[in-house]
């Protein structure tokens, strides 16, 4: 199964001391904890403590969410034909922070562990949907001409490898046809030489460059994290500035940002475009709400909304929810959003269980942040820990 991930495996012999200060050391022994079911909840509230970051500070006009009627978890939901007991689902799964928000104001917060209203959690592949609305906003701007444009167009550092020619739209749909393996228990997966790059040191871009082509582009949705890397370069080339400076201007300041946020680099000071971003729950809940508003938040259209609805919109058979032959996961998916199933609800995921959930019709966005230390030690395991999140999140939208 290949899975959201910012984070895999690295091939490690051996752990440093978990409490040295050395931040190498630190970033050595933490990337060779993952996947192996060793707890990480006292890990993702500092990942930016131990690697190279830049960062996006708060908005001069802040949006603060108003507090609406209080709202009780309910006690139970339903999984795969089975009763789960809320308490032991948050427990078992190492939740440490919920927020629901219902017409725009919060109705349920709460936090455990090492989780709180100021804690930057690493959100993992939560950051591809922050990179799809800035690619959005780039095209408007006119920095991007169209989807329909190949990215080498723009980022002549990719050709000759698997993305020479590819169509920007077949990049956001997970569709590029470059060959990769997602496999977090293989150490020698893509995902996991990736990973190498900024644990270790050296180029995501050169990384990228180096992959090379297996299927027609936008025929297969093939989930690959390099792809949303590739959109992260596109960004830099277009806009000519780095993917932070642009998200503080474009996203990040417009959206009123309470707190400030850090994307993790690598060694050339690229972002992990495909899942370094460390915000804070409240933050995370903003860019829900503004897809939820359809790209209109805090009295200005941060993002179009024509951008907002192809985003969420599976427009081809290799897109679409459920058991398909031409994906490789049973969720659909647009640009760099998941698709649950026909409901109008919508995605952003990440390893370990973090969400942001938005159900448009019920006018509710909920944030899950969670180190559910069973992710990544079993192929089914991991997918069964979405699937049954996704249960609990539809339970609460539903509820509300």
């Amino acid at each position: 199964m290949k899975i959201k991930s910012l984070i895999a495996l690295v091939s490690v012999t051996l752990l440093v001391t978990a409490c040295s200060k050395d931040p190498q050391e630190e970033r050595l022994s933490w990337a060779s904890s993952l996947f192996t079911g060793v707890e990480q909840y006292q890990n993702f509230n500092r990942v930016y403590e131990f690697f190279p970051t830049s960062e996006l500070v708060p908005s001069n006009t802040p949006l603060i969410f108003e507090h609406g009627p209080s709202f009780e978890l309910p006690s139970h939901f339903i999984f795969q034909d089975n009763l789960i007991n809320v308490n032991e689902y948050l427990s078992r799964t190492d939740v440490t922070a919920l927020l629901i928000l219902k017409d725009g104001k919060i109705r349920y917060e709460n936090y455990w562990l090492t989780g709180g209203k100021s804690v930057k959690w690493l959100s993992a592949s939560v950051a591809k949907s922050f990179i799809s609305a800035l690619i959005g906003i780039a095209i408007d701007q006119g920095y991007i001409n169209s989807v329909d444009d190949a990215v080498t167009v723009y980022v002549p550092q990719l050709k000759d490898s698997a993305y020479d020619g590819v169509r920007i739209k077949d990049i956001l749909q997970m569709s590029s046809g470059a060959a990769w393996n997602e496999d977090y228990s293989d150490p020698n997966s893509d995902i996991n030489r990736s990973v190498r790059i900024f644990a270790l040191g050296g180029s995501l871009d050169e990384f990228t460059a180096s992959l090379k082509n297996e299927k027609k582009p936008g025929t297969f949705n093939r989930y690959n994290s390099t792809d949303t890397q590739v959109l992260g370069m596109l960004l830099r080339e277009a806009t000519g500035i780095s993917v932070t400076q642009y998200m503080q201007k474009m996203l990040w300041d417009p959206i009123g940002a309470e707190d400030n946020a850090y994307w993790l680099l690598d060694s050339e000071n690229m972002e992990v475009a495909y899942g370094g971003f460390n915000a804070t729950a409240r933050d995370y809940a903003k860019l829900g709400e503004l897809y939820r508003l359809e790209g209109n938040i805090n009295g200005t259209q941060i993002v179009p909304s024509n951008w907002i609805q192809a985003s969420i919109t599976p427009d081809a058979a290799h897109l679409m929810p459920g058991e398909n032959a031409l994906s490789d996961y049973p969720l659909g998916y647009g640009y760099q959003w998941w698709i649950p199933d026909d409901s109008g609800d919508f995605m952003a995921i990440g390893v370990y269980n973090q969400f942001i959930y938005v159900s448009p019709q019920n006018n509710v966005v909920a944030v899950q942040l969670s180190a559910n230390n069973i992710y990544g030690t079993n192929e089914e395991l991991s997918t069964l820990s979405e699937f049954e999140s996704i249960s609990f999140l539809k339970a609460i939208t539903n509820k509300n």
